[in-house]
C-alpha cells in the first residue's frame, strides 16, 4: 500500500466519502467494425489501427439515456447494498439526455422509485463522470447527504452523424454508476482536479437545438445537430490535460504514478491513452481498457471502465486508483482514490 497525503485530512470538520458500489449497462446490440464498413467508406484496418476500436454497443429506437442510467444504477445500489429509497441525491453527467427538460436525473429518479433523493444533470461531456464525484463528494463530505448515486449515461448513437466516417466509428451507447457515501476508518476519494477551456469550445461541438442555434429546418437539413470534432486538435488538447491533471492529482497526494495499482482514462481511443501513459512514465499494463468493446461512451466511459476493472479483480482495498478524462467545453479533470 503506498504512503500518500490526504488533502482533506487537515480539514476535521469534513468526512471522508468512499465509492462503496459500482455498476454499469450496455445495449444488447453490438456495431463491430465490419457493420461499419457497409455503411461508410472505412475499413475495420482502419478504425482499428487509428483508435484501437473494434466494436461498439449501440442502444434500441426505444432504449433511452434514463433506460441505461436506471440499469446501471440498480446494479450499483446492489453492489453497495442498500436500496433506493436510501438514496439521498442523484447526479446524472450526459450530454444525451432524454430531453432538454426536466432532467434525466428526474427520470432516473422516479424509475428507481427514490422518492427520497434531489436529483440534478451536469452536462461536462466526456469529463462528466469525474466532475460528479467531485460535486457529489461535497455534499458526502460536508454531512448534508449520506448517500449520493452518481451516474454517466449517454446515447451517443443519437447524436452521432452516421454519414461522416471520422466521427460515427468512434462513439457508442452505455451507462456506469457509482454510490457514494463515508465509510469509516477509509480515506476514499483523496483529491479530484478539474479544468477547463471554453476557448477551444468549437474543436468538439453539437451546434444546434440550443438558444444560440434553435431547431429549424434549415439547422436540420445542414445537420447541424450531429456531432462534430477537429480529431486532430482534440488528441493534441486531451493529451497536454489529461496529462497535466493527472500529475496535479499525483503532486496532491504525495505520490508518484508508480503507486497507482490501475489507471482508468476516458476510453477516447487507444492512441490517446497510450500517449497520456507514455507521458505519465506509467506503464501499459497499469491502464485498464474497454475501448476495443465499447468505443467512446463519453460520461459513461471512465464509469463502465471502473465497474469493469473492479469486476476483473484489478482493483482491490487499499489500492490507489486514478481516474484520468477529457471531454469538450473543452473540459478535463482527474480523481485519485484510495479503495
Amino acid at each position: 500500500m503506498a504512503n500518500f497525503k490526504n488533502p482533506r485530512a487537515n480539514r476535521p470538520h469534513l468526512r471522508s466519502v468512499s465509492i462503496t458500489g459500482v455498476g454499469s449497462q450496455v445495449p444488447d446490440r453490438v456495431l463491430a467494425n465490419a457493420d461499419l464498413e457497409k455503411m461508410v467508406e472505412t475499413t475495420d484496418e482502419w478504425i482499428t489501427t487509428r483508435t484501437g476500436i473494434r466494436e461498439r454497443r449501440i442502444a434500441a429506437p426505444d432504449e433511452a439515456t434514463s433506460d441505461l442510467a436506471v440499469a446501471a444504477a440498480r446494479k450499483a445500489l446492489a453492489s453497495a447494498g442498500i436500496t433506493a429509497d436510501q438514496v439521498d441525491l442523484i447526479i446524472v453527467a450526459t450530454i444525451t439526455p432524454d430531453m432538454p427538460f426536466p432532467s434525466t436525473a428526474c427520470l432516473v429518479q422516479h424509475k428507481l422509485g427514490a422518492t427520497r433523493a434531489a436529483a440534478f444533470d451536469i452536462e461536462a461531456a466526456c469529463s462528466g463522470f469525474v466532475y460528479a464525484l467531485d460535486i457529489a463528494s461535497h455534499f458526502v463530505a460536508s454531512h448534508t447527504y449520506n448517500t449520493v448515486l452518481v451516474i454517466g449515461a449517454e446515447k451517443m448513437s443519437s447524436v452521432v452523424d452516421w454519414t461522416d466516417r471520422n466521427t460515427c466509428v468512434l462513439f457508442g451507447d452505455g451507462a456506469g454508476a457509482a454510490v457514494l457515501q463515508n465509510r469509516p476508518n477509509a480515506h476514499g476519494l483523496l483529491t479530484t482536479c478539474l479544468g477547463s477551456d471554453g476557448g477551444k469550445a468549437g474543436l468538439l461541438e453539437l451546434p444546434a437545438g440550443g438558444s444560440a442555434c434553435p431547431a429549424t429546418a434549415d439547422s436540420v437539413s445542414k445537420r447541424l445537430h450531429f456531432l462534430r470534432m477537429d480529431g486532430k486538435e482534440t488528441f493534441k488538447n486531451a493529451v497536454n490535460a489529461m496529462v497535466a491533471a493527472a500529475n496535479e492529482a499525483l503532486s496532491r497526494c504525495g505520490v508518484t504514478v508508480a503507486d497507482v495499482k490501475c489507471i482508468i482514462p476516458h476510453q477516447a481511443n487507444q492512441r490517446i491513452m497510450s500517449a497520456v501513459a507514455e507521458r505519465l512514465d506509467a506503464r501499459e499494463d497499469q491502464l485498464f481498457v474497454n475501448v476495443d468493446r465499447y468505443g467512446n461512451t463519453s460520461a459513461a466511459s471512465v464509469a463502465i471502465a471502473l465497474d469493469g476493472a473492479v469486476a476483473a479483480g484489478r482493483i482491490r482495498r487499499g489500492d490507489l486508483v486514478l481516474l484520468v478524462v477529457f471531454g469538450a467545453g473543452l473540459t478535463w479533470g482527474a480523481a485519485l482514490i484510495e479503495w
